[in-house]
């Protein structure tokens, strides 16, 4: 038995709800915790797997697994002044709070002092710990995800950025918190399945990638976590141009740019990188629409614009496609039964076909509500529904309404 407090201090005894969360390792509680389980008459606990009991035990803390009503636990303490502590997870005991609830709005009871101390919490980002969890379990137990590789995850990856851009530019603060988890689950999926890496390939785990970047974070800001200063934006972008150059020691400006981006951005980062160096390098010059539009994202990035705007059009969010910008309504379906071609139709093809689709474009413009509303949108009745606008052959698509 605990050494029991003495009950002059409360005639009436009292119960303690003692919350711990699985996030935090077991035997890690805060003082009052301790204070509590120590001069308790008696502790109780429902859960006899709860993660917590073998280190209450190593410490001297006798516990019973027992699953109390509330009626029980007034008899307990009431009339000899008695203390009993209730262990319960961070999400507590609804069933015994309830009761307890209820006797005391009675108005017949001699209620004991009732406490709820929580012995351990959770810090900002505990969260992550479920995620984690979640996926490993997924990767383990469902047929579909144990089987996905890298490779199989590429396209998931951008296709994710591209909505996580859209809900910025709608300014949908719903959509920017869902897309934002979609973006994150990317992450942790690629790095559960590398933890599985074998032969010439070294496996990593989330811990990794997340220490990986906390030391990149810490290396590229001297002036938040070392000595160095900064005062202005500029001067903090020369120290993360100068910490990065340290790190990679890059051969070539041109390294590291990923070539499998959008042509544009592609350009308009070579162009970023050329001019960063200060390079004196000659534009490609020749004849076709192909040379002119990669001098005119050079100009436009070098000038902090946009092609479009260099192109006297009136400023729109970056990615976001022409026909949401211009109020259009745009669906694909599948026919029921394949029709034989328009004649002056043009069936869509490259990323953003689908096989057998129909693309239907309804030229009427959808008025926009005031404020953050959405525009108008069609049911959810076809297979492109809730794809981004602003991805592959969809936006391509779009871009011959301008």
């Amino acid at each position: 038995m605990n050494a029991p407090v003495d009950a002059a201090d409360d005639p009436a005894g009292r119960i303690v709800l003692l919350t711990t969360s699985h996030r935090v390792a077991p035997g890690l509680l805060s003082w009052q915790a301790w204070q509590a389980l120590r001069g308790a008459d008696e502790v109780l606990c429902a859960d006899p797997a709860h993660p917590q009991l073998p280190y209450l035990k190593e410490a001297g803390v006798e516990v019973v697994v027992a699953a109390p009503t509330a009626r029980d636990l007034v008899d307990r303490c009431v009339g000899g002044g008695r203390t009993v502590v209730v262990l319960t997870t961070a999400e507590g005991d609804r069933r015994l709070t309830d009761g307890l609830a209820t006797l005391a709005g009675s108005g017949r009871e001699q209620m004991p002092a009732l406490e709820l101390l929580p012995g351990s919490y959770d810090l900002p980002g505990a969260r992550l710990l479920d995620l984690v969890q979640v996926m490993d379990r997924i990767r383990r137990e469902c047929p579909w995800s144990r089987l996905r590789t890298h490779e199989d995850l590429a396209k998931y990856a951008i296709e994710e950025a591209y909505e996580l851009v859209e809900a910025i530019e709608t300014d949908d603060r719903e959509e920017l918190r869902e897309e934002l988890g979609d973006v994150l689950l990317q992450v942790v999926f690629h790095a559960r399945i590398a933890e599985e890496a074998g032969g010439e390939d070294e496996p990593f785990s989330i811990d990794d990638v997340a220490g990986g970047i906390v030391d990149k974070l810490i290396h590229r800001h001297p002036h938040v976590f070392g000595d160095e200063s900064a005062a202005t934006p500029e001067e903090v972008r020369e120290i993360w141009l100068r910490k990065k150059g340290e790190a990679k020691r890059r051969a070539s400006v041109t390294d590291g740019v990923p070539l499998g981006q959008p042509g544009l951005a592609l350009a308009a980062k070579l162009g970023s990188r050329v001019r960063t160096a200060a390079l004196d390098v000659e534009v490609p010059r020749g004849e076709g629409v192909g040379y002119e539009l990669l001098a005119l994202a050079l100009r436009a990035e070098a000038e902090g614009s946009t092609p479009r705007r260099r192109c006297g059009l009136p400023p729109a969010p970056t990615g976001m496609p022409c026909a949401r910008r211009k109020g259009f309504r745009l669906r694909v379906t599948r026919p029921r039964h394949p029709p034989a071609p328009p004649a002056r139709a043009t069936r869509p093809r490259g990323r953003g076909a689908l096989p057998g689709a129909a693309l239907v474009v309804a030229g009427r413009a959808v008025p926009r509500a005031p404020g953050r509303a959405k525009p108008a949108s069609v049911p959810r009745a076809a297979p492109t529904e809730g794809l981004s606008g602003g991805s592959g052959g969809i936006r391509a698509t779009c871009a011959v309404l301008c």
